[in-house]
């Protein structure tokens, strides 16, 4: 049986590796909020309240964009609603805790904290205090990503406007989904949203970044009924 505190150093090298992603991402959301014109005080306050790399480009780039604050939110609603799939699975673990300590916990709950946690939970089942390596993870993923964007907010600071890093938006996205492109039913999924939001581009309140993906949801669903 490992004590809370080896519970809590275990998540913390097990989520380790994926400081080589997380680090460089970071950096470049605080350079990107400040490239885009906003305060860095701005760009800082909402990496700690969102926390969430994608989820912080596309709230900047819409409201850069002119789209109004309502659809800025639901977007990094739509965004994030992923992390109900995330306590789904983990509630597993953590039913015996507080609803206030569930609560805390699941702010720290990111990708990488929840594909590591999980993994080490159900591999360990008859640990005690689970949920400590769940604060390990999230806690070392909250530090870093909060070092690395303030890192990058001075980066950004200094960075010549003709040497501007708003290139770097499309990139990131590029890089996320480049992985699925292998998988020919995502393809299409992705070809759908696009070709939608070309189609809805002029919606009202820039309601296309919603329209669009809700589209290629439903289109997923059939592709997913005809493979079946």
């Amino acid at each position: 049986m490992l004590s809370k505190k080896q519970l809590f150093t275990r998540g913390m090298f097990d989520v380790a590796p994926h400081m080589l992603s997380v680090i460089p991402f970071g950096i470049i959301c605080g350079a990107i909020g400040v490239e885009l014109g906003f305060s860095p005080y701005l760009v800082y306050g909402m990496s700690i309240i969102i926390f969430g790399g994608a989820s912080q480009i596309v709230f900047l780039q819409l409201l850069s964009g002119g789209a109004s604050s309502l659809i800025a939110v639901t977007s990094v609603g739509i965004i994030n609603s992923r992390h109900l799939l995330y306590g789904a699975v983990l509630s597993e673990y953590l039913n015996k805790l507080s609803f206030t300590k569930k609560l805390l916990i699941s702010y720290i709950v990111v990708d990488q904290a929840f594909a590591e946690s999980a993994k080490f939970f159900k591999n360990n089942k008859s640990e005690e205090h689970l949920h400590y390596h769940l604060i390990g993870t999230g806690w070392t993923l909250w530090t870093c990503w909060q070092i690395a964007t303030l890192a990058g907010i001075i980066l950004g600071s200094f960075v010549p406007e003709e040497l501007g890093l708003k290139f770097t938006i499309p990139l990131t996205f590029i890089a996320i989904v480049v992985q699925d492109l292998k998988k020919l039913d995502h393809v299409i999924v992705m070809l759908v949203c696009g070709i939608s939001s070309l189609l809805f581009f002029n919606a009202p309140l820039k309601s296309y970044i919603i329209i669009s993906p809700i589209i290629a949801l439903f289109v997923a669903s059939l592709v997913l009924r005809l493979k079946k």
